[in-house]
């Protein structure tokens, strides 16, 4: 396993990241007993940064997460990462990235992860309803007071970067970013990269598409999430599913490898400081061992980009995934409730 310098903090992580949002139901329902088992396989891998968010099941994920590493791992040997900034109205999941509720989010992040500190915290959505200069000031009151060691934000714009470091520190970005969603390029990857942020990119294999495991048929049951990306429903899908053949033809042909194994070597070549990779089970990792030890070069990544161009002629970004904004912010005696 390679490891990085995390941005301007004192952190040493791996280039790999395991993530656990599948954990909190959204990709239907887990196997709790699997995802430790596939964390014990992450730790064996010298993956030791597992990134998390209170808003992945609203405890379940983090509780998974930390009783995993409590009986597998020495704190000091892992960095923990997880988000705030969201919680439930009724049955629906909003942002609100209010003082009142990151001071909230962070509290019950400790009580779920249990643990004393939290390593990188991040504000999980940019919220209209919250001036980005108090979202700022809460993030800095934390680190001031030594609950997070590192201030972060995902999904976050440049000028929305601009704002909040006029307040605090901004160590980490987490945005979506992959063979498919490029969206970054243009403005927040030469932004960060300039300014010396560290970028956790998050959906590196696009929700599985990149595996090379879906197919025409594959089928997605109950609340699994990818039942309302445009991705996987027609006519993009088979455009999709033709440009991963493509793409995996091009990795066996030149690099003796999969394209689960090129768009994850792809991403951290583009900049990216850790890629997160996300599975229930330990043989959803085994593909990481590919990943490090190569690197591509001008023309093949000129290739994968005629490749895309050619297959997918109606691409599709992660905009779906956004959480509802509120229409009007909670008082403190409503977040108290």
């Amino acid at each position: 396993m390679r490891y990085v310098r995390l941005g301007q903090t004192d952190l040493q992580v791996s280039a790999i990241a395991f993530g656990t949002w599948a954990f909190g139901g959204d990709w239907g329902t887990a196997d709790l007993e699997e995802g430790q088992d596939a964390i014990e396989y992450a730790l064996s891998l010298g993956i030791n940064l597992f990134d998390t968010a209170q808003g992945y099941g609203f405890g379940v994920a983090e509780e998974l997460l930390g009783r995993a590493l409590r009986e597998r791992a020495d704190r000091e040997d892992v960095i923990i990462a997880t988000k705030g900034g969201l919680r439930m109205d009724g049955d629906r999941v909003v942002r609100d990235a209010s003082r009142d509720w990151l001071r909230k989010g962070v509290e019950s992040s400790l009580r779920h992860l249990d643990t004393d500190y939290i390593d990188i915290y991040q504000v999980h959505w940019p919220d209209p309803l919250v001036p980005i200069e108090e979202t700022a000031e809460a993030m800095r009151t934390l680190y001031d007071q030594g609950k997070i060691r590192a201030i972060g934000v995902s999904n976050f714009s440049v000028e929305q970067m601009e704002r909040f470091r006029s307040v605090a520190p901004l160590h980490v970005l987490q945005p979506p970013y992959n063979l498919f969603e490029r969206a970054i390029e243009a403005q927040i990857l030469p932004y960060c990269r300039a300014n010396h942020i560290a970028m956790l990119g998050y959906g590196a294999l696009c929700r599985g598409l990149l595996s090379g495991r879906m197919r025409a048929d594959t089928t997605f049951e109950g609340d699994d999430l990818r039942r309302l990306d445009p991705k996987f429903q027609p006519p993009r899908y088979a455009q999709y599913l033709k440009a991963v053949e493509q793409l995996d033809q091009l990795a066996r042909d030149f690099f003796h490898r999969r394209v689960i194994h090129l768009a994850v070597r792809w991403m951290l070549d583009q900049g990216i400081s850790v890629a997160l990779w996300g599975g229930r089970h330990p043989d959803q990792l085994q593909a990481a061992l590919g990943v490090t030890g190569w690197s591509l070069g001008a023309a093949t990544r000129a290739r994968i980009d005629r490749i895309l161009s050619e297959t997918i002629t109606d691409p599709v970004g992660p905009e779906f995934m956004a959480p509802l904004q509120r229409s009007s912010a909670l008082t403190t005696t409503e977040l108290n409730k």
